[in-house]
């Protein structure tokens, strides 16, 4: 083979080779051909022609540091980036380097000449490959690498040792990076997921029991648009690192999971009430820990625990915490919930659930039912609210915690918001029909309904072809949700209005709306959430708070629904603060539409 093909064979693996790493065995192979040539080896010791600087031109632009030693372990050439890796004056030949570089093998630290001594024998042309070890010069710092040597015997039985060192540190940065919360540093989920494995295959060895705690602070997303990034950012890397304060003191793990979410992992732990308390002392901290210009921040985390082996078994024991964390937050702000199997009443795998979503609808098995809205002081009907059920042929009635945020996760709630939008048109054409009582009839939206920019024309479009009269229709959006994306709300509702429709902010009293907002939101009803009404008969502080809503939504010339009446007191309460409206299982639960028309007539 002569010097014209071997530039091409090093072309074409330059051009064709996906890994680099077989691109430096291929350029030592070329090597060991060089340095047994005869004709090169006299070229070599009398004069450097043009082709011994082309091989070692291809060798400097190698991604590997690349040395060859005698067969007494000196230097007969490195490439360049041997030099940068070692540290070495290029002009220095480095005759003990065999003696200064150091491989870690297991738990041994070699020399270099030790390293070949011991893994390679003269017997016959042989090669080492060594993944994933550290390499040292002089005992200094220590570098990631993977080394492989390949031993050659020259004509005259001289040998020659091949040594291609991969510097591997921007591979594991990349995978630092990988493992870890860009922001906070913490690990990440993809790091959480890496150490679950290892601990539930060892749940045979604990006696105690694994607790996953996960908490978010309650409405960071608002958080942020008051404070803005860098502030709202500071306040996460504090969490952070108050939390790696608390785990390193108590002996568990915390990740920063995503997008907001903080995973507690602690193992072996004898009572629950530990986690519990571990909680609480955490919850307290944030209430004063973080300052903006001396005015102290009152920060609440909502909280989801699920527990091995009460909540179920390791496989869904993240899946139960993030359910705890959605329950604890649907109860308002700073509030702990335990995933427990009785609670999960009906438990359902998502995908078999999405999956029939598409047939049910085709087949008819989602089902409006009514729930009516009374007139706080005559008590009689004057709207009603329609909720979705899925009647499913094998389950029975599916409850829609369980299939409306599979739904909003996948976009299919857009199809089963046209559905709803339908069904509700239809029935209030059947009552006009048959001379029932006029009544408004409110429609949930989904976000994901109004951010597809075809909401308020699939809703004039239904209008004009029913020829409904625009105020039997409401759309209710809950406060928080509006919040998300007050600037793309606002447009829609403000067009929605102009129609003629309702309009309606629902849950009210749970997010961060502010007066200015309200003021520009084109609400005609607001709704106080039903988490008011649980303590309203003894709580004052909760009664001053629902008296003020109700006399701010009238200054606003807004009706005012309270939700979750349960009983005649509250009703009595409600009409005493001049409440409008009400709503609750005291007048009725919701209820199929047939049944729902008896209540009406």
């Amino acid at each position: 083979m002569n010097i014209e093909a071997l530039q091409t064979i090093i072309t074409e693996n330059l051009m064709n080779f996906d890994s680099l790493y077989l691109i430096s065995i291929s350029l030592l192979l070329i090597v060991l051909w060089y340095l047994s040539n005869k004709r090169l080896k006299k070229r070599l010791s009398t004069s450097r022609d043009d082709s011994t600087e082309l091989l070692e031109k291809v060798f400097d632009t190698s991604d590997d540091a690349v040395l060859v030693l005698s067969s007494t372990y000196h230097v007969l050439y490195r490439n360049v980036l041997m030099i940068k890796l070692l540290g070495l004056k290029p002009n220095d030949n480095s005759s003990k380097l065999y003696q200064s570089l150091k491989i870690k093998v297991k738990k041994r630290w070699l020399t270099l000449d030790e390293l070949i001594k011991s893994k390679l024998t003269q017997s016959a042309n042989s090669s080492y490959e060594l993944d994933r070890t550290q390499l040292t010069m002089n005992d200094n710092d220590t570098l990631p690498v993977s080394i492989h040597i390949i031993q050659n015997i020259q004509e005259n039985n001289e040998w020659k040792y091949i040594v291609s060192i991969q510097d591997l540190r921007y591979e594991e940065s990349q995978k630092t990076l990988a493992y870890r919360h860009h922001v906070t540093k913490l690990p990440n989920q993809n790091q959480a997921f890496e150490d679950l494995n290892p601990l539930f295959a060892k749940t045979h060895l604990i006696d105690g029991k694994i607790v996953f705690v996960l908490l978010e602070i309650d409405n960071f997303l608002k958080l942020r648009s008051l404070l803005g990034y860098e502030q709202s950012t500071k306040i996460m890397i504090k969490l952070a690192s108050y939390l790696t304060l608390v785990s390193q003191r108590h002996g568990f793990k915390v990740y920063h999971m995503f997008p907001n979410s903080f995973l507690l992992v602690m193992s072996d732990i004898s009572d629950p009430q530990i986690a519990l308390n571990y909680v609480k002392e955490i919850q307290g901290e944030l209430k004063k820990f973080y300052k903006i210009q001396d005015v102290r921040m009152h920060l609440t985390t909502s909280v989801g625990i699920s527990i091995y082996p009460d909540s179920g078994n390791t496989r869904n024991l993240l899946d139960n915490a993030y359910k705890a964390l959605n329950e604890a937050q649907s109860q308002g702000h700073g509030q702990v919930h335990v995933f427990m199997p009785e609670q999960a009443r009906f438990v359902f795998d998502e995908l078999t659930l999405y999956n029939e979503m598409h047939q049910a609808l085709e087949n008819n098995e989602f089902e409006l039912y009514y729930q009516p809205i009374m007139d706080a002081h005559r008590q009689e009907i004057i709207s009603a609210e329609a909720l979705i059920r899925w009647i499913h042929p094998v389950h029975g009635l599916i409850p829609p915690d369980a299939f409306i945020p599979i739904m909003e996760k996948t976009g299919f709630i857009i199809e089963v918001g046209k559905y709803i939008l339908n069904e509700v048109v239809k029935q209030q054409k059947r009552w006009e029909m048959f001379k029932f009582k006029r009544i408004s009839v409110s429609i949930n939206v989904s976000m994901i309904e109004l951010e597809t920019g075809n909401f308020f024309n699939q809703v004039e479009k239904k209008l004009t072809e029913t020829k409904i009269d625009p105020e039997l229709i409401t759309f209710e959006v809950t406060e928080g949700k509006a919040m998300e994306t007050e600037k793309s709300t606002l447009n829609e509702f403000h067009k929605l209005h102009k129609l003629g429709v309702g309009v309606s902010l629902d849950d009210f009293g749970t997010g961060y709306t502010s007066f200015s907002y309200l003021k520009k939101f084109p609400a005609d009803v607001l709704k106080i959430d039903r988490s008011f009404m649980e303590h309203i008969l003894v709580k004052k502080e909760d009664q001053r708070i629902v008296q003020g809503i109700i006399e701010l939504a009238h200054n606003l010339g807004m009706k005012v629904v309270v939700e979750g009446v349960e009983n005649q007191q509250v009703v009595d309460l409600m009409a005493s603060y001049g409440c409008d409206y009400l709503q609750g299982y005291y007048f009725s639960k919701p209820l199929p539409s047939f049944e729902f028309q008896k209540l009406l007539r």
